[in-house]
């Protein structure tokens, strides 16, 4: 792992959070994105080198951030950590006993591609792997 790429928050109206956290960071986020394998619209504040990603449900969507709210409701919800090699880092990961959510990678929000670590595995805390898309011309 490489460094805390950003702090997952999941939120129930993304427009009422990104205006509070607007007021407390004293800037927009930099982007808003939907994510179509997570059935999510997120947005994106950065401070300094680490992101905070606030994580808002489809509206009548049975999802796994709408299950999350029901169950825990609004707060932090995962840490993702930027690694070079998401392959690799799963491998790794699955043969020091972790537990994978899934068994290939996911395209995430924020051009990654994404993996999270079954909360059970890590004492309560959902972890992400994320790994920049690289493209041909990188």
């Amino acid at each position: 792992m490489i460094r805390l790429e950003h702090v997952g928050i999941a939120v129930e109206n993304l427009e009422e959070a990104n205006q509070l956290f607007e007021k407390l960071f004293g800037k927009a986020p930099y982007k808003e994105e939907h994510v179509d394998s997570e059935k999510v619209t997120t947005s994106f504040f950065k401070m300094g080198e680490t992101k905070i990603e606030l994580v808002g449900s489809d509206p009548d969507q049975d999802t796994a951030i709408s299950k999350y709210l029901h169950k825990r409701g609004q707060g932090i919800h995962h840490l993702a950590f930027e690694v070079d090699d998401i392959y690799q880092a799963m491998e790794e990961m699955k043969n020091k006993g972790f537990e994978l959510l899934a068994d290939s990678p996911k395209k995430g929000a924020d051009n990654k591609l994404i993996c999270f670590l079954h909360p059970r595995s890590t004492n309560g805390v959902l972890v992400e792997l994320c790994q920049s898309i690289r493209h041909p011309h990188d």
